[in-house]
């Protein structure tokens, strides 16, 4: 009885235990669907975000297919044409192996064939490995030469032949290169020897007779466009020989280069003349200009020189240096360079000095080219120096004698004079007895009567017989009669007065 009751007791915690499971798992399948629905809600959302993503690919794909498929037979074709060359380059490769050890045994042989050079014999020391030329590095260079050999080239040669059907020039090409005589200069072809090192041209790469056609004027001209070019970037100051002229401006030659030189830069064509611009430059030929290069353009042939600014330089320099030198009441010696409505310009040999036209003659001068011309050369007197503005104020009429000094000795009223009329005004006319001496002929002096204008009476240009009636040489005035030098009649000495 008891074991039996042991046994009971023994089966009793199993039983509890099945009941404890069944209870524990209860909960744990509460969270494992828990769990799958918090996977399902999140997984929603990024599946619904790809699914426009895989829209937009589905069509560059299915386009993508059609080129697949038509690369697939070019793909196919090549492959042959690789197999075919495979063989070639292997074999190509063989033989470069094959050659490898018949040079090896060449060198040698040619190294001892080579004659000691002179340099060697002084015990000049050998070419260094870096020096030296690499194998068929000078092979390469001639297949270069030969194949790369086009028109435009400028090469240097030695002359073999010269006769009168042209010049043959050793160019290290395959064949001689050729230079007809239309493509040299004479005199320089007369200089021409054998062995002459010469810089050609190439023409034609190659004509039906073999050679290169080569020009020694062209090479000589690329030489002076190079050395133009050069002299530009060096700022350098050129002497050149005037040789023509066209409507725009001069024409100069430097080598076998024609260059122009605007009339804007030329000293002595700037500035207004009465003087026709083409006679100025005509006179211009044969002169020398001290010319910059200011711009130089192969392609389009252009050479551009200015004169202004070659001498700018040396004008600011002797510029500087006059104002420190000129002194008020000096007579100097000038160069009209340029014309305007106020005056005119005068070089004084770097620094231009001002005439303004009221001191250009005592008589009234309508402007500066009735009076001076560009480029002549006159004697200037300085009437002003302002070194801060650096100003200088000329004088021509100073020169001469002032007419009004000798007019009280000359002339007095009452006297008959002849004089011819210069201008009309509403209130008279005026007349000149002489250089820089005018007077006035009141309108009331005129004629007997009223007279509305002058121009009624008188002309610009009548040569008339008049009488002075009235006069004051401090204030440079003569006052004049018609009417009275017509009827005889005279006057005293009155005081001009207005009327």
């Amino acid at each position: 009885m008891e074991i039996e009751k042991e046994q009971e007791f023994l089966a009793e915690p199993e039983e509890s235990t099945v009941q404890e499971t069944a209870l524990l798992a209860e909960p744990v399948a509460t969270i494992a669907s828990t769990s799958t629905a918090l996977v399902e809600v999140r997984v929603e959302p990024q599946v619904a975000a790809a699914e426009p993503q895989i829209a937009v690919v589905e069509p560059q794909v299915a386009a993508a297919e059609p080129q697949v498929a038509a690369a697939e037979p070019q793909v196919a074709a090549v492959e042959p044409q690789v197999a075919v060359v495979e063989p070639q380059v292997a074999a190509a490769e063989s033989q470069v192996a094959a050659a490898e050890p018949q040079i090896a045994e060449v060198e040698p042989q040619v190294a001892a064939a080579e004659p000691p050079s002179a340099a060697a014999e002084v015990g000049t020391p050998a070419p260094s490995p870096e020096a030296e030329a690499k194998p068929g590095e000078s092979f390469a260079n001639l297949v270069k030469q030969y194949q790369g050999l086009r028109r435009g080239d400028i090469v240097t040669g030695k002359v073999v032949r010269v006769d009168q059907d042209g010049i043959l020039v050793d160019i290290g090409s395959k064949s001689e290169g050729i230079i007809a005589s239309s493509e040299a200069d004479s005199k320089q072809a007369t200089r021409l020897q054998v062995g002459d090192e010469v810089l050609v041209y190439v023409l034609q790469p190659e004509i039906t007779e073999g050679h290169v056609l080569l020009s020694l004027n062209r090479a000589q001209a690329e030489q002076d466009w190079l050395q133009a070019k050069q002299r530009m970037e060096a700022d350098e100051i050129l002497e050149l020989d005037v040789v023509g002229y066209n409507k725009g401006g001069l024409i100069v030659r430097l080598g076998g280069i024609r260059g122009f030189v605007p009339a804007s830069q030329v000293m002595e064509l700037r500035g207004r003349s009465n003087e026709p611009a083409e006679t100025r430059m005509a006179k211009m030929v044969g002169k020398k200009l001290v010319l910059k290069i200011i711009e130089v353009e192969r392609s389009r042939n252009r050479l551009i020189l200015s004169e202004v600014l070659a001498l700018k330089p040396w004008r600011e320099q002797r510029k500087e240096q006059l104002l420190s030198e000129l002194q008020v009441g000096e007579v100097r010696t000038g160069r009209v360079s340029s014309l305007c409505d106020f005056g005119a310009f005068v070089d004084l040999g770097g620094a231009d000095g001002l005439i303004h036209i009221s001191h250009l003659s005592w008589r009234p001068v309508a402007h500066p080219g009735d009076v001076l011309q560009v480029g002549d050369e006159i004697n200037v007197y300085v009437i002003a120096v302002d070194r801060q503005k650096k100003r200088i104020a000329l004088s021509l009429k100073h020169l001469e004698p002032e007419p009004w000094a000798q007019v009280a000795e000359k002339y007095h009223v009452g006297d008959l004079v002849t004089a011819t009329i210069t201008k009309l005004a509403t209130f008279g006319a005026f007349a000149r007895l002489e250089e820089g001496v005018e007077g006035l002929i009141h309108v009331s002096e005129l004629t007997e009567g009223r007279v509305a204008h002058p121009s009624h009476v008188v002309k610009v240009g009548d040569v008339l017989t008049l009488r002075i009636v009235r006069m004051d040489a401090d204030r440079r005035r003569l006052g004049l009669s018609l009417r009275r030098a017509e009827g005889g009649e005279e006057t005293g000495n009155q005081e001009i007065g207005d009327r």
